[in-house]
């Protein structure tokens, strides 16, 4: 759509009080629970700006964060359907406090019978869908020629390490040695499945990692719940999975030892791929059962890979895999590899075997969009987990197909720009993360294939398809529906899809599409985007990033969108030619009934079928519930609509248009 953007010039604003009221423009019902005062309130900042996080939404002069690299060294027991091993972690204190002790996540302890998670919600896992959580069989400070066990306290997913000596600036090299089971079809978001050629194993937080100590709480360590996914730090993941001969591996980040695990064959394979904009099979449905697709028929191979400046590393395992991959083109030059890896079930034209082109177009999009991707290979799984995300890796679902698969790869790929780009806290924020990348997905499907997969409107009501704008009026108005700014967890399951993906996506799309315009919002996200890209932004530095970069207070829409569910419901009770000229104008009377007014397009249509548009600002609503404009005209006007696109989230359309009376 089209706005006309109009200048305060070209319209008069007349305030209508009760004694206008009285006169004969007829405004109608103008009953209104709207109050200016509150909505447009100053401080709407608690904090004022600082040198850590700066009052423009950037990171301050001062800002830090700490660090932690990995390297891990794990066998896969598909016998016993373990993982044991041992991962050392450097971590590297950049803040001002001196650490007394440490803080580590322990996820897979949220699958202990007596785990906190089991609690939360009214759902009970059964008896069979539980392990024994993580197994720590040690725990060291490692000085190089010495290792030295440290005393350590485990509480639910949290463990607690307490140091000699408190870790001021600098580092210290942390080994664990560790082992847990495997969860089966009730791991969520990792597990194992059989299928017809051999087991897969969609293997995540499947080592401890730190916690994140922060400029905003010091420690954060909310245990693990299930519904608030992940808040890490930063650093370079060096590791090595054991898995026996005939299994392929598919990690984040990038395959050191392709010479040790791969055929000659493959690998060959892979470097056309590297040149191809076609999908490229590495290794067919075919050559699955085939012993020579794996360069040894016996015992193990050791799968190495290494990942820079990212959060977190996943990979997939099975002997089941067929593996193809293309090239993928970024802004600058720059050449990334994607490639899915998926079983025998999941071969199809219309399913798997676009899996590639899917993730391959949704990377170059959102490269082109709004921030280069920054790792040398993107992997689509098919699994169970039937949609999770990690760094350069995602989890879809073994019977995904047409429509479903690319939308389910646009997302779960999306979410390498939020949150492992920009590094949000999802587990207290589950908007910053699912809410944005449902934003960035909705106009990836509309550039796809011309559109092949397009509308994708994320609405709960009629997913896929209705107008958003409708669809969340009755989040809105249920009352027991709680705002955006409400703790992951504390979101109810009913709540979770509109509260956490929806809501904050069409408040995005408001901003960009109604409120901003294109230009402005892109210019905005894209610099909050480059700003806090591998840094951890709080929810105020987005609304004061969006705030400086488009040029407008938004607190507004901060306090009604995102803070309350307040409803906008704004309609137009009159409107009268001037005179009986028609060059006078014509004069109409809004008002905005509930607590969340917006700006709102006014279409007039004439007598001779023709239509013109103007645009009023937000600003109309700053003094007054009730306003008279007079819009300029050259012809007869016929008839008067507001919203005549049906955009906004408007209570009643039923009071958005009326025909025109003489004077």
């Amino acid at each position: 759509m089209k706005i006309k953007f109009l200048g305060f010039g070209l319209f008069a604003l007349l305030a209508v009080n009760s004694q206008a009221q009285k006169t004969k423009v007829n405004p109608g019902d103008t009953t209104s629970n709207y109050n200016p005062a509150a909505l447009f309130s100053p401080q709407f900042y608690t904090d004022k700006g600082n040198e850590f996080h700066s009052a423009n939404g950037e990171p301050g002069p001062k800002y830090w964060q700490n660090r932690a690299d990995y390297t891990i060294k794990v066998t896969l027991d598909t016998a016993a359907k373990t993982i044991s091993g041992t991962v050392s972690i450097n971590y590297v204190n950049n803040s001002p406090d001196a650490l007394q002790y440490l803080w580590l996540q322990l996820d897979q302890n949220t699958y202990k019978k007596e785990a906190r998670s089991n609690f939360f919600t009214g759902r009970v896992p059964g008896p069979n869908q539980h392990t024994t959580g993580y197994t720590i069989e040690s725990v060291a400070l490692d000085y190089g020629d010495v290792v030295k066990n440290v005393p350590y306290i485990i509480t639910d997913t949290r463990m607690q390490v307490r140091l000699p000596h408190a870790l001021g600036k600098g580092a210290l090299k942390l080994r664990i040695n560790y082992h847990y089971t495997i969860p089966g079809d009730f791991g969520n978001r990792t597990d194992y499945v059989n299928t017809k050629n051999g087991t897969i194993y969609e293997i995540a937080q499947w080592f401890p990692r730190m916690c994140v100590y922060d400029d905003s709480r010091g420690w954060d360590t909310l245990p693990f719940l299930g519904a608030g996914e992940f808040y890490l730090d930063y650093g370079d993941f060096d590791y090595q999975v054991t898995v026996p001969w005939d299994m392929i591996v598919a990690g984040s980040g990038e395959l050191l030892n392709p010479k040790e695990v791969l055929t000659a064959k493959q690998i060959a394979r892979l470097d056309a791929a590297r040149a191809s904009d076609k999908t490229v099979m590495i290794r067919s449905l075919a050559e699955v059962t085939d012993p020579a697709s794996r360069p040894v028929n016996k015992g193990t191979l050791t799968w190495h890979y290494k990942m820079l400046n990212t959060r977190d590393v996943a990979f997939g395992a099975s002997k089941a895999y067929v593996w193809d991959a293309a090239r993928v083109n970024l802004p600058g030059g720059k050449k990334s590899l994607a490639m899915s890896v998926y079983p025998a079930e999941s071969v199809g034209p219309n399913a798997w075997d676009r899996a590639t082109e899917y993730l391959k177009k949704s990377i170059e999009y959102f490269s082109e969009k709004w921030f280069v991707y920054p790792y040398p290979v993107a992997i689509n799984e098919a699994g169970i987990a039937g949609g999770m995300e990690y760094p350069g890796i995602v989890f879809d679902g073994i019977t995904d197909k047409g429509s479903e698969l690319y939308w389910v790869t646009a997302h779960e790929i999306g979410h390498n720009w939020f949150p492992m780009i920009v590094g949000s806290d999802e587990r207290r924020f589950g908007w910053m993360d699912e809410g944005f990348n449902t934003f960035i997905d909705i106009y990836a499907s509309d550039e796809f294939n011309k559109g092949e997969y397009a509308p994708k409107r994320d609405g709960e009501y009629a997913p896929g398809g209705g107008n958003p704008a409708d669809e969340i009026i009755p989040i809105l108005n249920d009352p027991a529906s709680p705002p955006i700014m409400t703790a992951a967890d504390a979101t109810p399951e009913k709540y979770r899809h509109p509260l956490v993906y929806f809501k904050p996506a069409f408040g995005l799309v408001l901003l960009r599409e109604q409120i901003l315009g294109k230009d402005r919002f892109d210019y905005a996200f894209r610099n909050y985007i480059a700003k806090w890209a591998f840094k951890h932004p709080q929810p105020d530095d987005f609304f004061r990033s969006m705030e400086s970069g488009a040029g407008e207070d938004l607190s507004w829409f901060w306090k009604g969108w995102f803070y309350n569910n307040w409803v906008s419901d704004i309609a137009i009770t009159a409107a009268q030619n001037v005179g009986s000229n028609a060059t006078k104008g014509v004069k109409i009377t809004v008002v905005s009934k509930e607590q969340l007014p917006m700006p709102f397009t006014v279409e007039l249509k004439y007598k001779d079928g023709s239509k013109k548009r103007h645009y009023l600002p937000v600003e109309t609503w700053m003094q007054r519930k009730v306003v008279t404009v007079i819009l300029p005209d050259e012809k007869d006007v016929e008839s008067v609509t507001i919203d005549p696109d049906n955009a906004l989230p408007d209570l009643n359309r039923g009071n958005n248009s009326v025909k025109v009376s003489p004077l």
